[in-house]
């Protein structure tokens, strides 16, 4: 008897761990199947999140203009050749106004901008030689020449501003408020006040030999009359260390002021009005120009938002504009005061 009791026992003993050993594994199993699908439930969910989230904010300003100039096809369309060569008169570079413009057109188009600022006439000589690609000049008289030489192509009117008489505050030859420039010439060669010419061939000093023509005076060779035969920025310090008198345009004179401590004596005479045209260089007269860069900054300069830049410039720092915008306009028009 007492050994079926102990055959019972273990009987129930080992059928006992068996179902502890089952309900183990069971437990075990369980565990790893929630392990394993755990990630693909964060995964699921986090895509789900992300989904939404890139749908419903908004993005960031500056995201949004990033990624409109990265697609854009101005951006996109790099030109092949990059280097264009601007011939200009110095007064756009010494007013300050091409260190404006320059920027914003290599930003918008991708060429890099090569500037010779000289005088007109040298910047339409370079032309001709067919070593500038466009020009920004301000001499009429010779532009009409070159362009009726067949040298330039698509001349168009761009700005102005005006030239003035400009003296030291001693005014040896009294001509402050006189209305009429050549008046004012005919007073300097009476008191033989001294008189800085540029000598340059530039647009200010075509001007300036036009108004001594009318005036029936030959000025060359008197003791008098100095040239300098540089830029108007220097022009207008010699002027100043010299006490003298000089022609230049409003805009260099406004920019170099506060050195020179020059005063206005003459201005707003008809005959003093300073015009400014862009001109591509003729491809047909030359080989390797950039005639799509040439082309692109002409389209620059007289496109509305560079016309507002021109108008604005100067106004804070001088309280008044230093070029008066033009394009559309025609010469006639702007002789007129429209």
């Amino acid at each position: 008897m007492r050994c079926g009791a102990r055959a019972l026992r273990l009987l129930a003993g080992l059928l006992l761990a068996g179902i502890l050993i089952a309900c183990s594994s069971n437990s075990a199993n369980n565990k790893n199947s929630k392990a394993t699908n755990a990630p693909a439930a964060t995964s699921a969910s986090a895509t789900v999140a992300a989904s939404v989230q890139s749908t419903s904010a908004p993005a960031s300003p500056a995201a949004a203009t990033a990624a409109s100039v990265s697609t854009s096809p101005a951006a996109a369309a790099k030109p092949k050749n990059t280097t264009l060569l601007l011939s200009t008169t110095t007064s756009t570079q010494d007013s300050g106004l091409l260190d404006v413009l320059i920027p914003l057109f290599e930003k918008q188009t991708g060429y890099q901008v090569k500037t010779a600022a000289v005088g007109s006439g040298e910047a339409l000589k370079r032309g001709e030689l067919g070593e500038a690609d466009v020009l920004l000049v301000h001499s009429p008289a010779a532009e009409l020449d070159y362009m009726s030489r067949n040298q330039g192509i698509n001349r168009r009117l761009v700005m102005h501003n005006d030239f003035i008489i400009v003296g030291p505050a001693s005014d040896p030859a009294h001509i402050k408020g006189m209305t009429k420039a050549v008046d004012a010439l005919k007073a300097i060669v009476a008191a033989k006040a001294t008189f800085i010419s540029r000598g340059d061939n530039s647009g200010t000093n075509a001007l300036e030999l036009q108004l001594w023509k009318q005036a029936g005076i030959d000025p060359k060779g008197q003791s008098w009359y100095l040239e300098s035969g540089q830029g108007m920025g220097a022009t207008l310090t010699i002027t100043a260390e010299k006490q003298a008198y000089t022609i230049s345009d409003r805009a260099t004179y406004l920019a170099t002021r506060a050195q020179t401590q020059l005063g206005i004596v003459v201005e707003k005479d008809g005959m003093l009005l300073n015009i400014y045209h862009v001109i591509q260089v003729n491809p047909a007269n030359h080989t390797g120009l950039n005639v799509e860069g040439a082309r692109a900054f002409s389209e620059f300069m007289v496109s509305p938002d560079t016309q507002k830049v021109i108008a604005g410039f100067g106004v804070e720092k001088y309280g008044q504009q230093l070029f008066i915008p033009d394009a559309g306009k025609t010469d006639q028009q702007v002789q007129q005061g429209g």
